[in-house]
């Protein structure tokens, strides 16, 4: 565990995004030495979809440098990590989606690609993140709330996603639960 780390979990526009980036403006503010990096997950799939990402930059403060990581998200942290660079990952929801549903031509894949090894990926960002020698904001959506899915899909994605925050988070030193642009924050129980 890393107290350096923070999980920021919530719902759709619960403020998520807003928060992981005041938190690094304020690591910015320490010192002349620090720096941002946002790692982008998302993918333009869709007119919606590039139109979401086009507003998630334009609200983004300048200086922050971004790095696109749809799939190999441990490589971009290891790649971007320094003691005097905050990372801020954005967001592990879709790059579970760009992970468990590759036929889709949302990470420029195409239709019929075969599924990247989910195992793997996860190990190696979990392995990235403890071996990164500055901090890490992850950005992740609590999606588990509410009525069980219909589908054996959807329920794999939400069952998935769960157990990747959970994972996550004992990487982490803090966490905390948007709602309402409000942030609920503790420290994180470590399993023992």
């Amino acid at each position: 565990m890393s107290s350096r780390h923070h999980l920021i979990l919530g719902g759709q526009r619960s403020g998520k995004s807003r928060h992981a980036e005041r938190l690094a403006m304020r690591w910015l503010a320490q010192s002349p030495l620090h720096g941002v990096t946002v790692v982008a997950t998302a993918t333009a799939s869709d007119a919606e979809m590039q139109e979401r990402i086009a507003r998630h930059r334009a609200d983004r403060p300048s200086g922050f440098e971004p790095v696109e990581a749809p799939v190999e998200l441990g490589r971009a942290l290891r790649e971007a990590a320094s003691a005097h660079r905050l990372l801020i990952v954005d967001c592990l929801t879709l790059w579970l989606a760009n992970v468990l549903m590759p036929a889709l031509p949302a990470h420029g894949e195409g239709g019929g690609a075969s599924a990247p090894d989910w195992p793997a990926l996860k190990a190696d960002l979990l392995s990235a993140l403890r071996a990164a020698s500055g901090p890490v904001l992850l950005v992740s959506n609590e999606i588990g709330l509410g009525v069980i899915p219909m589908g054996a899909g959807v329920r794999h994605f939400v069952d998935e996603l769960g157990r990747l925050n959970q994972d996550v988070a004992q990487a982490c030193g803090h966490i905390t639960l948007m709602a309402a642009g409000q942030a609920f924050t503790r420290e994180v129980e470590v399993w023992a």
